[in-house]
């Protein structure tokens, strides 16, 4: 469960109460993408799913997801099954990160989603959809721009 949700806050950057409320029917395996209609601005996305975040969440979905009507993606290990909430999205992948050594939140994987998508050249109002902000002022500090990028941009220099 863990790792499924690891990947949706890395791979696309998802906040984890964005995370809590995925439904199955949000899933579309066969388009290979999933539909966010309850996000943070109300600004419903699709997005791609990766290959790596499809085959973890389907791991999840196979083998450890209890059999329950409840369409939440993420339940609670334990019965009654409750879908999961922010703060044990939150929790779980921060101690997840903890065991591979690196002191990261939710929050960090959704920062680093923002910064490989500058570095791949995604217009700054891209990421904003992407990321489901309001206002482009939200995105301008996610982004770290490096020293890097910044001469690549303004010099026409590669480094």
């Amino acid at each position: 469960r863990t790792y499924a949700m690891l990947h949706l806050a890395y791979a696309l950057g998802l906040r984890p109460k964005e995370i809590s409320l995925i439904a199955l029917d949000d899933l579309s395996f066969s388009l290979g993408e999933i539909s966010l209609p309850d996000r943070k601005c109300q600004n419903p996305i699709r997005l791609p799913l990766p290959e790596a975040a499809i085959k973890a969440i389907a791991a999840y979905i196979i083998g450890a997801r209890p059999e329950t009507t409840r369409r939440t993606l993420f339940l609670a290990l334990r019965a009654p099954y409750h879908p999961v909430t922010p703060a044990m999205v939150s929790h779980d992948i921060q101690a997840l990160m903890h065991k591979t050594g690196l002191a990261a939140s939710a929050y960090w994987l959704r920062h680093t989603y923002a910064q490989n998508l500058l570095e791949t050249n995604t217009s700054i109002f891209e990421i904003k959809e992407m990321m489901g902000h309001d206002r482009i002022q939200t995105t301008r500090r996610y982004l770290h721009i490096h020293t890097r990028l910044m001469r690549e941009v303004l010099f026409d220099e590669t480094l």
